[in-house]
């Protein structure tokens, strides 16, 4: 327990100090929001706010996660993989915001970039005889899934729970506030099972996550970008698969699930309906900011839920 609680107060106590350090580069660069003229009209306002901020969380991940490796070698799979994550989204944010080209990196390469992370995690795990086995909530209960359907399945899950964060990650300190809860959840499931590494690692997450919301709540100093979202995707996805757990993601991220389905549903009844909307906006926090509601009574709406699932994820994993 001592190395978790260290873990957390450095890298809370880290993001802080290159919070300073950073955040006044990125404004003398000149590294801003660009916001949608289609999008709500109280986010005109956030433009040219410093973005790409994530890269504060990634450095201090990789620096202390190197710090607990001495001890805890294991950390380096889930570090790997949220390094892996938070480049692919620098490279994405760098040729947006400093190279000033708004497509970004290539969508068929961005993707191709998160399935090779995702399939190299996945195999390396089975190269050392991790197992299949999966924790199934509802039966309470491991079942052991077949190799070829184990890789689909948890690469399936990495991509879809990253880019659900991703989405989630649209108004001042929601992905930060949701991201700290869900990891608060995997520290003290990896504390249960006894995976200090895990435990360790999701300590100082959470601790990156704290720190950064005192820049990133509302109003917002700060954006973490597709840099800072990705790898925080790639943290929580990869700690629920090294704990035999991928499935709970679905109630303990539940918000992320939720955010990613308006999106999906949006699309579809457009198409369907040959331009209607489901929704005003979508993602389903933009459209309740659109309803009426304000932006901080959103976030911590939404934080609350995620609180209550990650509970329920508690019952059903204990």
């Amino acid at each position: 327990m001592k190395v978790e609680i260290e873990a957390l107060i450095a890298s809370f106590m880290g993001t802080i100090i290159l919070g300073f350090i950073i955040i006044p580069l990125l404004k003398k660069f000149k590294i801003g929001q660009v916001v949608r003229d289609d999008g709500p009209q109280s986010h005109l306002k956030k433009s040219g706010t410093p973005t790409m901020g994530g890269i504060i969380m990634l450095l201090v991940i990789v620096g202390i996660s190197t710090v607990i490796s001495t001890k805890y070698p294991n950390i380096w799979p889930v570090t790997i993989v949220t390094l892996g994550y938070g480049l692919i989204g620098f490279i994405d944010d760098f040729i947006k915001l400093v190279l000033k080209n708004p497509k970004g990196l290539k969508p068929s390469l961005k993707m191709l970039g998160l399935i090779f992370v995702a399939v190299a995690f996945i195999i390396y795990l089975i190269s050392i005889n991790f197992g299949t086995e999966t924790y199934i909530p509802i039966l309470k209960e491991y079942i052991v899934i077949p190799e070829w359907i184990y890789i689909v399945c948890s690469v399936f899950i990495i991509l879809a729970c990253t880019n659900s964060l991703n989405l989630t990650d649209g108004l001042d300190g929601l992905a930060s506030s949701v991201t700290t809860v869900i990891m608060i959840f995997f520290t003290c499931i990896s504390l249960i099972n006894g995976n200090k590494e895990l435990a360790a690692f999701s300590a100082t997450v959470t601790g990156c996550t704290l720190g950064f919301l005192l820049f990133n709540g509302y109003p917002a100093k700060v954006f973490m970008g597709d840099t800072g979202s990705l790898a925080l995707g790639g943290a929580f996805c990869s700690v629920a698969i090294m704990l035999k757990m991928p499935l709970i993601l679905v109630v303990v991220a539940g918000i992320c699930v939720i955010e990613a389905l308006s999106v999906i549903l949006q699309v579809v009844y457009f198409k369907l309906t040959k331009g209607k909307r489901l929704f005003k906006m979508a993602p389903i926090h933009h459209h309740l900011e659109l309803s009426g509601m304000k932006e901080q009574n959103i976030v911590i709406l939404f934080t609350v839920i995620t609180m209550v699932l990650s509970y329920v994820s508690y019952l059903m994993v204990v």
